[in-house]
């Protein structure tokens, strides 16, 4: 029987992100992907206008027919929430369906370089904080990571070095591990090679086995939607058996050969990625024996 993920996260008609970056990844790795919208938008946030038809009081008449079903799921995956009466509402769900063989992901959109979404209240903050203490898996960025262990990200903006970034990353995430988080896996680290100078983009991922980092060159735009590729790629790659280091890897090798292309076609950041073209890489028929990628 096909495995499930239930996705709680946005719809958006423009942009490459949320339920539309979600499902076709999921899919993509052999997961069955479930949408539960938080709210439907004619375009990501990002573009200077848009729709949005908040979908808070309708998320209960969709959980409680899936409900009825008695319906199961290997995963729990949370995205953008548009307020603190949305993670209410997941908690809720949580209470029905989070079971001892279903994990949950958090990926907590609150903000990116240094500024918290406009939208995000400080109520919003504190239910987000307890969403992610009882998450299995939660996949920040910097500015996500500072906001849930109240650190200050201009401590954060005067490190440059790796070494230094990463030390300090990776004590955000062990202070989110003691509250109850079991891994972490903090995106978007921004450094400068302290050899040649290159601009350079990395993941961490820091679980109680050991902390793993992987970066690669920054290609000079950051784009719609790659942090919820990421989070897709680990959901679906822990229904499926592989380590948070292992999806980091391959998360990061599909989108940077998306970026590349994307930045090389001059697409603008609001559109998104160009990914579609590479979800081949996800693929099972891809990794050999002993679950390693073979491009």
């Amino acid at each position: 029987m096909t495995k499930k993920i239930a996705v709680i996260n946005d719809l958006s008609g423009f942009g490459k992100c949320s339920l539309t970056a979600a499902i076709s990844t999921i899919a993509a790795m052999g997961v069955q992907p479930c949408p539960l919208p938080t709210a439907v938008l004619s375009a990501q946030t990002g573009y200077p206008s848009y729709y949005c038809d908040d979908y808070t009081d309708r998320m209960e008449y969709i959980y409680k027919e899936w409900e009825k079903m008695q319906v199961h799921f290997d995963g729990i995956y949370t995205g953008f929430m548009s307020g603190e009466h949305q993670i209410r509402k997941t908690f809720e769900f949580l209470d029905i369906f989070y079971e001892k063989d279903t994990f949950l992901l958090v990926d907590p959109v609150m903000g990116d370089n240094g500024r918290r979404f406009s939208i995000f209240t400080s109520e919003m903050e504190t239910e987000m904080r307890k969403l992610a203490l009882r998450a299995d898996v939660i996949t920040p960025n910097l500015t996500e990571l500072c906001l849930l262990t109240d650190t200050d990200y201009r401590m954060i903006k005067e490190l440059t070095a790796e070494e230094h970034l990463v030390t300090v990353a990776e004590q955000m995430a062990k202070n989110m591990m003691a509250g109850g988080t079991k891994e972490v896996l903090v995106t978007g680290i921004r450094f400068t090679d302290q050899e040649n100078g290159q601009e350079m983009m990395g993941n961490l991922a820091v679980t109680k086995e050991g902390t793993s980092f992987s970066a690669a060159p920054f290609i000079g735009e950051s784009f719609s939607g790659t942090g919820d590729l990421v989070a897709s790629v680990v959901a679906a790659g822990k229904v499926r058996g592989d380590s948070l280091a292992e999806s980091m890897e391959l998360a990061g090798k599909m989108i940077g050969r998306a970026i590349t292309d994307s930045v090389r076609n001059k697409v603008p950041r609001n559109d998104g990625v160009d990914y579609e073209q590479y979800l081949w890489m996800l693929g099972e028929k891809n990794r050999d024996k002993y679950g390693r990628q073979t491009f």
